[in-house]
């Protein structure tokens, strides 16, 4: 059963969120695979069910999924504090590592020699997600229906579909199947809160800060879909219009792949490059802030929503929804990582770590990866 919330004490959200903040390599699948086995396997804070839901629900809003997981569970686990404090610890690792980077590189023009760390870690965290996958996939589908939904969308998303599209079509379809199998029409109330801008004046913001501010403060209102989709809007808004040259986009990518901690926090790197240290804060808070306010309003309607038989068949298609991005994240990175015979064999071993070994944390199985990484290129 799920625990109630003002169960969880603050310090116990603190540990948990900056520990994944540090070890969430692997963008969000892997995130929302480690926090799985945080707060449902090791901790018992909700079941499956529950944690299904607000993975759902992180899928339904704009910005980046493994940040507003983890301001979902902050807040369902302690209210207010817990939403804060949990967004918080899972991002500022990312960030601070990240300024640090770009300060670096900003004044010696390059970046650390890291990847064949990276080449390790990237297998590992394969083993990683396909352990949370399956527990959670087995939880999400509840019958034949919603089975047939999630091959649907694993395979439409493999070929390349756009995922809220997916996403939002999944649930849809669900709601017209319960519309048509009780033969009467509920009507979809509006229960999603539509993404909005917060205005920040402040008369010490230089021109270029609030440039940058407003910049982000955009993308992370509408920005839907994984890094990538972030690096286009980037080009676009940034290098377009002579902000950044492509060579620090690029490289911006680069740290946003080998940081930990969700891949928003390259956009430090970014504002630091444009204005100083006064950007990279700026640009910061502006990316993050719409998801703390679009989770603050949309998880206290997550309860209310179950209640009516029609959003609960919604939201168990969007949960399904969820399951198969995932696993196409998965495929995706098979694909991409195991071209030579050290790739495959970290993940094997990797495996066998999460299968059969269950109670090993997923931080040793990240460490060990990048060991063998070092080790193995």
């Amino acid at each position: 059963m799920n625990t109630k919330q003002g169960e969880v004490s603050l310090k116990e959200i603190v540990k948990v969120f900056t520990k994944l903040g540090i070890i969430g390599f692997g963008g969000p699948a892997a995130h929302i695979a480690m926090m799985r086995e945080e707060v449902v396997v090791k901790r018992k804070w909700m079941d499956e069910q529950h944690f299904l839901d607000l993975l759902g629900a992180t899928n339904l809003i704009p910005g980046p999924n493994s940040t507003e997981m983890a301001i979902h569970i902050g807040y369902d686990k302690a209210g207010w504090k817990g939403l804060v404090i949990a967004g918080l610890c899972f991002i500022l690792p990312a960030v601070l590592l990240t300024g640090v980077l770009a300060y670096f590189y900003k004044n010696y023009g390059e970046l650390p020699q890291v990847q064949p760390f990276i080449y390790g870690v990237k297998p590992a965290i394969i083993a990683i997600i396909l352990g949370a996958v399956f527990p959670l996939a087995k939880k999400s589908i509840k019958s034949l229906f919603l089975a047939s939904i999630g091959l649907i969308v694993l395979v439409a998303s493999l070929f390349g579909t756009n995922e809220i599209i997916l996403m939002f079509g999944a649930g849809f379809l669900a709601y017209a199947a319960f519309c048509i199998n009780n033969k009467k029409r509920n009507t979809l109330q509006s229960f999603l809160p539509l993404p909005f801008l917060l205005s920040i004046q402040n008369t010490l913001f230089t021109t270029t800060n609030m440039q940058l501010f407003w910049i982000f403060l955009k993308i992370g209102a509408i920005l839907y879909g994984s890094g990538y989709v972030l690096f286009a809007f980037l080009d676009k808004e940034l290098v377009q219009t002579g902000l950044l040259s492509k060579e620090q986009l690029i490289d911006a990518i680069a740290v946003g792949q080998f940081t930990p901690g969700p891949v928003f926090s390259s956009v430090t790197f970014i504002g630091f490059q444009i204005n100083g240290l006064t950007g990279a804060l700026l640009s910061t808070l502006a990316i993050f802030l719409p998801s703390f306010v679009l989770v603050a309003l949309i998880n206290p309607l997550m309860k209310k929503l179950h209640n009516s038989k029609g959003i609960s068949a919604f939201l168990d298609a969007v949960n399904v929804a969820s399951v198969a991005l995932i696993v196409a994240v998965c495929i995706t990175m098979m694909r991409d990582v195991l071209l030579n015979w050290q790739t495959l064999v970290i993940t094997l071993l990797s495996g066998i770590l999460v299968f059969k070994f269950k109670k090993v944390n997923s931080a040793l199985i990240v460490l060990a990866g990048a060991f063998l990484g070092y080790l193995l290129f």
